[in-house]
């Protein structure tokens, strides 16, 4: 395991440094055609290799399996290359290598300075080598023009967003003075996407898609039985959510009732953030006094607003963990802000899918005991490759799962906060059954975008921001209840409280459900 680690970890630099591994911080990587064809054949080298391995311990065999799973995961998308179908491939290296390392601040400031300008001298290339592997003929329109937001920031990203985040004044102006050729490497490549053309498809297909279910994810069933639960899931939390609006507005149309109760949310940006900040601190005492879950030593969770060149692509809340192959505990709640451009309607709009009946659930999600008790408490496994490889859908699945936990221990506790907790919970529901549908041809994106925005308390701009993503990262939207149905009926055999249940699960890592279930139950 420590040889594929070692051999991971250099072929994958940028994955590296952003989980804390020394050595690998000066660059971003080989993103040529040579160095993607390399790789994929060394996979299934690795996969001969492991699968072949004898293994001695469970805990091993856990370790083991995990490995297989992502590379039976990655072989499969062999079939579908990323590589050459996304710029986003090579937008989030430079973006996240140069971003997180002076957000998390584990090094000095002339470290990560000295680290950020070598990796900006690699910029221009990677941007190269991103046109070049291209492929006309598989790059779908639709995601090229997803790429499109995020690569107009590239300016402004790097010669004024990541040098602010520099204290010393001198080291400031040497970073803003070696990102100037990397920015125009980005003009350039705006440039070039503007004016692309392609006609591929970013329809994954039910055989793909069912392949990285049952192979990468380990659950018994495909494409099409996951389509079935995300449809009965929503029918039942319809049935729920009519009885609680009853309480909310005196009748049983719960879209009526949230649409009411989303004209309840902060009046800026700002104030959304901060109020953002008091449900996190609450959550965290709940969950202390209930002792639902081991906190770990030295954890510490930040609220800010959204990275800038996130707010294009990413319009709904979402955390940045510590480096698990760190001694760190502090993790990053990013709050959604709006891109520069927005409108007032559209911030408005961003706004009310953040009411106040909404943000106990999303607190609870990101931080207590969501994502950052979850990732903070599991950096803490002994187990290296744990830390290396988690899937979303255990890590999402907890921290839906938790939601559910919350409420039953009334953290919930008025009819709005209730009926927000279970729209969160049907809009996971919605994304089972669209994310399915458009990836086996079942569904128009317009049809999506539709179902989103009256099957869910969502706005047309967000239900529209939301399918754009579905079409961008297939089988990642149903994770999230997918995972949560999983966790809790392995719960219902487990025998121990649920502090134990909630240690034992969670702290074993993000393991793929089949193996998360030997270990709580072994």
């Amino acid at each position: 395991m420590d040889d594929f680690l070692k051999w991971y970890f250099s072929a994958r630099p940028v994955v590296a440094g952003l989980l804390g591994a020394e050595g690998y911080d000066h660059t971003l990587g080989d993103f040529s055609a040579a160095a993607f064809t390399a790789r994929e054949r060394e996979e299934r080298l690795w996969l001969e290799r492991l699968a072949q391995t004898e293994i001695a311990s469970l805990d091993d065999a856990i370790d083991r399996d995990l490995v297989l799973s992502q590379l039976r995961g990655a072989i499969a998308v062999q079939s579908w290359p990323e590589w050459r179908r996304d710029p986003a491939v090579y937008l989030g290296a430079v973006f996240g290598s140069m971003f997180t390392p002076f957000q998390q601040r584990l090094k000095p400031e002339p470290e990560l300075v000295s680290a950020a300008i070598s990796r900006l001298a690699e910029v221009p290339g990677v941007l190269a080598a991103c046109q070049a592997n291209l492929d006309a003929d598989l790059a779908a329109p639709l995601i090229v023009q997803r790429a499109l937001g995020p690569a107009r920031t590239g300016r402004s990203f790097l010669t004024r967003t990541v040098p602010a985040m520099v204290e010393d004044p001198d080291l400031r102006a040497r970073l803003a003075e070696a990102a100037e050729p990397a920015a125009a490497a980005f003009d350039a490549f705006v440039t070039f996407l503007e004016s692309f053309t392609c006609g591929g498809t970013w329809r994954m297909g039910e055989k793909l898609y069912s392949i990285l279910l049952r192979e990468r994810e380990l659950l018994g069933y495909g494409a099409a039985e996951l389509h079935e639960k995300g449809r009965l899931a929503w029918a039942d939390l319809d049935e729920r959510m009519r009885a609680v609006s009853t309480r909310v507005n005196g009748g049983e149309d719960w879209r009526a009732a949230m649409e009411s109760l989303m004209d309840d949310h902060p009046p800026t940006l700002a104030d959304m953030r901060a109020e953002y900040e008091a449900e996190t601190r609450r959550a965290r005492e709940f969950v202390r006094e209930r002792d639902l879950v081991t906190f770990p030593e030295g954890e510490e969770c930040q609220v800010l607003p959204s990275a800038e060149y996130t707010r294009p692509v990413l319009s709904v809340a979402h955390y940045l963990a510590p480096p698990p192959l760190t001694s760190s505990r502090a993790g990053v709640f990013f709050v959604p802000y709006t891109p520069d451009d927005f409108t007032p309607e559209q911030i408005r709009q961003r706004l009310r899918t953040n009411s106040r009946a909404q943000m106990p659930s999303i607190a609870v999600h990101e931080a207590y005991p969501g994502h950052h008790w979850h990732l903070s408490f599991m950096a803490g496994n002994p187990r290296t490759v744990r830390k290396v490889f988690r899937t979303p859908y255990f890590t999402e699945g907890w921290a839906l799962y938790v939601e559910k936990v919350l409420h039953e221990q009334g953290y919930f506790d008025t009819p709005a906060t209730e009926l927000g907790h279970l729209d969160c919970r049907i809009f996971r529901a919605a994304r089972i059954v669209v994310d399915t549908a458009l990836h086996c041809e079942d569904m128009t994106i317009e049809q999506a975008e539709t179902f989103m925005a009256t099957k869910a308390s969502l706005s047309p701009g967000t239900a529209q921001g939301e399918v754009s993503r579905y079409c961008a990262w297939p089988t990642q939207a149903p994770s999230y209840l997918t995972g949560a149905i999983e966790i809790d009926r392995i719960r219902e055999s487990f025998t121990g409280s649920l502090r134990e249940f909630h240690d034992k699960i969670a702290g074993s890592g993000g393991l793929p459900l089949g193996l998360a279930e030997q270990v709580a139950l072994a």
